[in-house]
């Protein structure tokens, strides 16, 4: 995939540069692999804090954000660390990108994408013509298939 295909960016509010960038590279080399020949996503955003404070500042929330087609897909982890909230949340946001996908390549289970029989024996049902008989016989039909 070319380089201007994906765009990626990472906001932080208190990492220092070097955390920041080995976060980036670490989110653009799974984004990238994830996104593979794969034309949905055409980009990703990424944001880490720090939401907490008290006894529990030490939280980290990642919230990472996929721009795709059809609909957009969104994860958030919290962790001690930001490293290990990035990556519990890419893989929550590749599990929901890998599932859609899946059910995109399924598009005959999808409604007016039924198998032909099932539409035939629909149109029979829907035009009224059929009588008991002949709604059997479209029944066993269906049962053979």
């Amino acid at each position: 995939m070319e380089e201007l295909d994906f765009t990626l960016e990472l906001n932080s509010e208190d990492l220092n540069k070097t955390a920041e960038y080995d976060l980036y590279t670490q989110a653009e080399e799974r984004l990238l692999e994830l996104t593979g020949d794969h034309k949905d996503m055409t980009g990703a955003a990424i944001n880490v804090r720090r939401p907490a404070s008290g006894e529990s500042a030490f939280l980290h929330e990642v919230t990472v954000v996929i721009y795709s087609r059809p609909e957009h897909i969104a994860a958030t982890e919290k962790d001690s660390s930001p490293a290990m909230a990035l990556k519990g949340a890419l893989d929550a946001a590749e599990r929901q990108v890998r599932k859609r996908r899946e059910k995109l390549k399924e598009r005959w289970k999808q409604p007016g994408n039924l198998p032909v029989e099932q539409e035939i024996g629909e149109a029979y049902l829907a035009a009224g013509e059929d009588t008991d008989e002949e709604l059997d016989a479209v029944e066993e039909e269906l049962e053979d298939v």
